[in-house]
């Protein structure tokens, strides 16, 4: 299924450009041109979205199982 994601483009200080993806949190990249940015903001994106996979899975995997209620009785 395909996504769709906006890249926030600003030029730096030394005719760089730097690109945020705003709908997933930290995932930026950088490049000498514009089409190096978008080859390489691409390639975050995709790293960004295994790496939600991941934790979702691991969150998944990692939800407790209701067992029971036991009383202990310590003198």
């Amino acid at each position: 299924m395909a996504q769709r994601f906006h890249v926030l483009i600003e030029q730096d200080e030394d005719g760089g450009y730097v690109g945020h993806v705003p709908e997933l949190q930290g995932c930026l990249s950088q490049g000498d041109t514009l089409d190096e940015l978008m080859k390489n903001i691409r390639e975050a994106i995709e790293l960004c979205l295994e790496v939600q996979a991941d934790d979702q899975k691991m969150n998944a995997e990692k939800e407790s199982r209701f067992v029971g209620v036991q009383e202990i009785v310590v003198s």
